[in-house]
């Protein structure tokens, strides 16, 4: 369960992308908590489904295969959503990859697959919703960037330009979508608790917490709390604005 329930978002509908694990569903679940119905999109459909179905919610949840690349995939999952849910809502750009390596040895295609997933992934979802925004002058997109894409990592040049450039997109698409009465806003995690960063050497993994006055690592949890209230209606005035969940690290 999310930190807090309620109903912020009773009656709406939602997609996110990447949502068979880690961010991903802690944001589906956290949306489910505020009342919403949630379309979990991912890559691996039997993942997705699974996902889905530890959600606890059949009548409020849907599984699709997503390929964030693949703009036919975003129209797709747009139209499961409206035909299951008969609406769309809020859109969480969450899907993102990593291929880390040193400038030197990393493979164009490490850099391509990088950019593809998390930039142009949501560059593309939100081509497939903002027709559909403007025609009901509503709706709210939620782009998950990255404390790498503000400090920029060593080893991660492809990602820490990904997410730095999803903020170029959020600011953008804020303003082009802002006058017909739709919002874009983006999260930016800090160290989460996740299986990246759990998969990370006990000391490199001790020395990001030392970095972070909290003093700790973030939950999942706490990253989807950011995005229910970006989605919901007390952040109705709230247009092209980052959101940092890092502990106060990267001040």
């Amino acid at each position: 369960m999310s930190a807090i329930s309620g109903n912020l978002l009773a009656g709406q509908a939602a997609i996110v992308t990447g949502a068979a694990q880690g961010i991903g569903l802690a944001i589906a679940r956290a949306l489910l908590d505020h009342g919403a119905h949630v379309v979990l999109g991912d890559i691996d459909l039997e993942r997705t489904r699974e996902a889905a179905t530890g959600l606890n919610a059949p009548e409020r949840t849907l599984a699709v295969a997503c390929n964030v690349m693949r703009l036919e995939d975003h129209e797709a999952a747009v139209a499961a959503c409206r035909e299951w849910f008969g609406r769309i809502d809020v859109l969480v750009n969450n899907a993102g990859v990593t291929r880390d390596g040193y400038i030197a040895k990393m493979s164009e295609d490490d850099f391509d697959m990088v950019l593809g997933v998390s930039l142009k992934g949501a560059w593309l979802g939100t081509k497939a919703v903002s027709p559909i925004f403007r025609e009901q002058q509503r709706g709210v997109i939620v782009n998950v960037s990255s404390l790498s894409g503000k400090q920029g990592n060593p080893g991660q040049t492809n990602y820490s330009a990904a997410k730095a450039g999803l903020i170029g997109l959020t600011k953008a698409s804020a303003k082009e979508l802002g006058p017909s009465g739709a919002r874009v806003n983006a999260v930016m995690p800090g160290l989460i608790r996740s299986a990246m960063t759990l998969s990370m050497k006990p000391e490199i993994f001790a020395a990001k917490v030392a970095e972070v006055p909290m003093k700790r690592a973030g939950e999942p949890s706490e990253v989807a709390g950011a995005v229910v209230f970006l989605a919901s209606p007390l952040a109705s005035y709230v247009n092209g604005a980052v959101i940092e969940v890092t502990g106060g690290r990267g001040m």
